[in-house]
Protein backbone atom coordinates (compact mmCIF):
# COMPACT_ATOMS: atom_id res chain seq x y z
CA UNK A 1 0.00 0.00 0.00
CA UNK A 2 1.61 3.29 -1.05
CA UNK A 3 1.83 5.90 1.71
CA UNK A 4 2.68 9.53 0.96
CA UNK A 5 3.71 11.87 3.78
CA UNK A 6 4.15 15.60 3.30
CA UNK A 7 4.83 18.51 5.65
CA UNK A 8 3.96 22.10 4.73
CA UNK A 9 4.84 25.09 6.90
CA UNK A 10 2.20 27.84 6.59
CA UNK A 11 2.56 31.31 8.04
CA UNK A 12 -1.04 31.55 9.25
CA UNK A 13 -3.00 30.64 12.39
CA UNK A 14 -3.75 26.94 12.87
CA UNK A 15 -7.53 27.38 13.15
CA UNK A 16 -7.64 29.27 9.85
CA UNK A 17 -5.50 26.70 8.04
CA UNK A 18 -7.63 23.87 9.45
CA UNK A 19 -10.84 25.52 8.27
CA UNK A 20 -9.42 26.26 4.81
CA UNK A 21 -8.22 22.66 4.42
CA UNK A 22 -11.74 21.31 4.99
CA UNK A 23 -13.50 23.88 2.78
CA UNK A 24 -14.61 22.30 -0.51
CA UNK A 25 -14.49 25.60 -2.40
CA UNK A 26 -10.93 26.29 -1.25
CA UNK A 27 -10.03 22.72 -2.21
CA UNK A 28 -11.26 23.30 -5.77
CA UNK A 29 -9.18 26.50 -5.96
CA UNK A 30 -6.02 24.64 -4.89
CA UNK A 31 -6.15 22.10 -7.74
CA UNK A 32 -7.29 24.06 -10.81
CA UNK A 33 -5.33 21.77 -13.16
CA UNK A 34 -7.84 18.94 -12.45
CA UNK A 35 -10.95 21.14 -12.84
CA UNK A 36 -12.12 19.71 -9.52
CA UNK A 37 -15.54 20.58 -8.17
CA UNK A 38 -17.74 19.40 -5.34
CA UNK A 39 -20.98 17.89 -6.65
CA UNK A 40 -22.62 16.68 -3.50
CA UNK A 41 -21.85 18.33 -0.19
CA UNK A 42 -23.69 17.94 3.09
CA UNK A 43 -25.02 20.94 4.99
CA UNK A 44 -22.12 23.35 4.50
CA UNK A 45 -19.05 24.09 2.44
CA UNK A 46 -16.75 23.17 5.33
CA UNK A 47 -16.67 19.46 6.00
CA UNK A 48 -17.25 18.21 9.53
CA UNK A 49 -17.63 14.93 11.41
CA UNK A 50 -19.45 12.30 9.35
CA UNK A 51 -19.96 14.57 6.32
CA UNK A 52 -19.77 13.06 2.86
CA UNK A 53 -18.69 14.85 -0.32
CA UNK A 54 -18.44 13.81 -3.96
CA UNK A 55 -15.74 15.46 -6.04
CA UNK A 56 -15.54 15.35 -9.81
CA UNK A 57 -12.19 16.00 -11.47
CA UNK A 58 -10.13 15.15 -14.53
CA UNK A 59 -7.19 12.81 -13.89
CA UNK A 60 -5.26 11.13 -16.71
CA UNK A 61 -7.61 12.81 -19.23
CA UNK A 62 -10.61 10.99 -17.72
CA UNK A 63 -13.42 12.65 -15.78
CA UNK A 64 -13.70 10.79 -12.47
CA UNK A 65 -15.77 10.96 -9.31
CA UNK A 66 -14.67 10.19 -5.78
CA UNK A 67 -16.96 10.18 -2.75
CA UNK A 68 -15.32 10.55 0.66
CA UNK A 69 -16.57 10.64 4.24
CA UNK A 70 -14.99 12.47 7.17
CA UNK A 71 -14.13 9.61 9.53
CA UNK A 72 -12.04 11.44 12.14
CA UNK A 73 -12.42 15.03 13.31
CA UNK A 74 -10.74 16.93 16.15
CA UNK A 75 -10.89 20.66 15.50
CA UNK A 76 -8.38 22.27 14.96
CA UNK A 77 -5.71 19.56 14.98
CA UNK A 78 -6.91 16.64 12.82
CA UNK A 79 -9.38 15.37 10.29
CA UNK A 80 -9.36 12.33 8.05
CA UNK A 81 -11.38 11.45 4.99
CA UNK A 82 -11.87 8.01 3.50
CA UNK A 83 -13.10 7.05 0.07
CA UNK A 84 -16.49 5.35 0.07
CA UNK A 85 -16.80 5.25 -3.73
CA UNK A 86 -14.26 5.88 -6.48
CA UNK A 87 -11.45 4.52 -8.61
CA UNK A 88 -9.15 3.33 -5.82
CA UNK A 89 -9.36 0.05 -3.97
CA UNK A 90 -9.11 2.18 -0.83
CA UNK A 91 -7.96 5.69 0.05
CA UNK A 92 -7.49 7.45 3.40
CA UNK A 93 -6.17 11.01 3.75
CA UNK A 94 -5.24 12.16 7.24
CA UNK A 95 -4.64 15.89 7.77
CA UNK A 96 -2.93 17.07 10.97
CA UNK A 97 -2.17 20.60 12.11
CA UNK A 98 0.30 21.83 14.71
CA UNK A 99 0.77 25.41 15.85
CA UNK A 100 4.37 26.61 16.02
CA UNK A 101 6.31 29.88 16.15
CA UNK A 102 6.08 30.29 12.35
CA UNK A 103 2.32 29.62 12.19
CA UNK A 104 1.11 26.10 11.35
CA UNK A 105 2.79 22.88 10.39
CA UNK A 106 0.34 20.95 8.21
CA UNK A 107 1.00 17.24 7.72
CA UNK A 108 -0.66 15.01 5.14
CA UNK A 109 -0.63 11.24 5.17
CA UNK A 110 -2.23 9.67 2.12
CA UNK A 111 -2.62 5.89 2.05
CA UNK A 112 -4.18 4.15 -0.92
CA UNK A 113 -4.50 0.85 -2.70
CA UNK A 114 -5.10 0.56 -6.38
CA UNK A 115 -7.65 -1.82 -7.88
CA UNK A 116 -6.70 -4.67 -10.21
CA UNK A 117 -4.25 -6.52 -7.95
CA UNK A 118 -0.82 -6.99 -9.51
CA UNK A 119 -1.62 -4.62 -12.39
CA UNK A 120 -2.62 -1.93 -9.86
CA UNK A 121 0.60 -2.40 -7.86
CA UNK A 122 2.57 -2.05 -11.08
CA UNK A 123 0.71 1.20 -11.89
CA UNK A 124 1.53 2.46 -8.37
CA UNK A 125 5.24 1.95 -8.97
CA UNK A 126 5.31 3.23 -12.52
CA UNK A 127 3.31 6.44 -12.15
CA UNK A 128 0.42 6.64 -9.67
CA UNK A 129 2.38 7.22 -6.47
CA UNK A 130 4.39 10.00 -8.17
CA UNK A 131 1.17 11.50 -9.60
CA UNK A 132 -0.57 11.52 -6.22
CA UNK A 133 2.47 13.05 -4.48
CA UNK A 134 2.60 15.83 -7.07
CA UNK A 135 -1.17 16.39 -6.74
CA UNK A 136 -0.77 16.91 -2.97
CA UNK A 137 2.29 19.14 -3.40
CA UNK A 138 0.38 21.42 -5.78
CA UNK A 139 -2.65 21.45 -3.48
CA UNK A 140 -0.52 22.28 -0.44
CA UNK A 141 1.47 25.01 -2.19
CA UNK A 142 -1.75 26.69 -3.30
CA UNK A 143 -3.36 26.29 0.14
CA UNK A 144 -0.25 27.85 1.69
CA UNK A 145 -0.45 30.79 -0.73
CA UNK A 146 -4.17 31.36 -0.09
CA UNK A 147 -3.77 31.16 3.70
CA UNK A 148 -0.76 33.46 3.78
CA UNK A 149 -2.53 36.02 1.56
CA UNK A 150 -5.69 36.03 3.72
Amino acid sequence: MPTIRLETQINAPMEMVFDMARDVDVHARTVPHTRERALDVGDGRRLGPGDTVTFEAVHFCVRQRLTARITAFQRPTLFADEMVRGAFGSLRHTHTFEANAAGTLMRDTLEFTSPLGLLGRLADRLFLERYMRRFLQIRNANLKRLAEEA
